[in-house]
């Protein structure tokens, strides 16, 4: 299943990752996991959000910069190898791996956020190879996996 990720493009300033989480919390919005990459001038902060609509919105009459974007989040067997088999196979059906960052952890899985080249195809070669993607309710309220 395809689900949304919040994109916030900031300045590097000081105070301002504070007004992107005081906004979603003034809101009600829980930030299940977030990935910040910074630039010189300017940061890209992605999260998945408990409400990724409404937290786009908020964010948006705040005045930042806020997008959503397609993502997966691929359940990896916490054991050696699986994410590496993951990767493999979508680099020999010559997909593009744009980013990934942790989203969460269980005993049994760690939860991986992927943004790829061709979505669809990915979910396709993932259900084919055996491995599991979160639901959206699974994504926006961090279930237990096990």
């Amino acid at each position: 299943m395809i689900i949304k990720q919040l994109s916030v493009f900031i300045e590097n300033t000081e105070g301002i990752l504070e007004c992107v989480t005081d906004t979603l919390c003034k809101h009600n919005i829980n930030i299940v996991s977030l990935s910040l990459v910074d630039a010189s001038e300017y940061s890209v902060l992605r999260m998945i959000v408990s409400d990724p609509e409404r937290g786009r919105e908020v964010l948006k009459e705040e005045g930042l910069l806020a997008k959503l974007t397609d993502v997966i989040a691929v359940k990896t067997p916490q054991k050696p190898g699986m994410l590496h088999d993951i990767l493999t196979a979508f680099r020999d059906a010559n997909l593009h791996v744009k980013y990934m960052y942790t989203y969460s952890s269980s005993e049994n899985y760690a939860t991986v956020i992927m943004r790829l080249s061709k979505l669809d195809t990915a979910l396709s070669l993932i259900k084919q190879k055996g491995y599991e993607v979160c639901t959206d309710k699974e994504a926006y309220e961090i279930v237990n996996l096990n």
